[in-house]
């Protein structure tokens, strides 16, 4: 499922691989970081988070087999703490 994450954040990223992805599993439940650079932010997001939810849809779907629950979490770079 993170390949998938990953190629969508790929598509519509400038800087695809600036992105870092962050995965942290407790019991089914997934949650996947994704921390961009400012400038690929909105891009990824999309208006009004269109892309965001489409992706978060996406994955939803494409999980529901596997029985895990995905949590996807769009940050900053400069959000994020080392």
């Amino acid at each position: 499922m993170l390949d998938l994450i990953k190629y969508i954040v790929g598509t519509f990223a400038e800087s695809p691989d600036k992105a870092e992805f962050r995965v942290e599993e407790t019991g089914n439940i997934v949650n996947v970081t994704v921390i961009l650079d400012e400038e690929d932010m909105g891009k990824v997001i999309g208006r009004q988070g269109k892309i965001a939810k489409a992706m978060r849809t996406i994955v939803k779907a494409a999980s529901a087999k596997s029985g895990q629950k995905y949590n996807i979490e769009i940050k900053e770079r400069s959000e994020v703490q080392d």
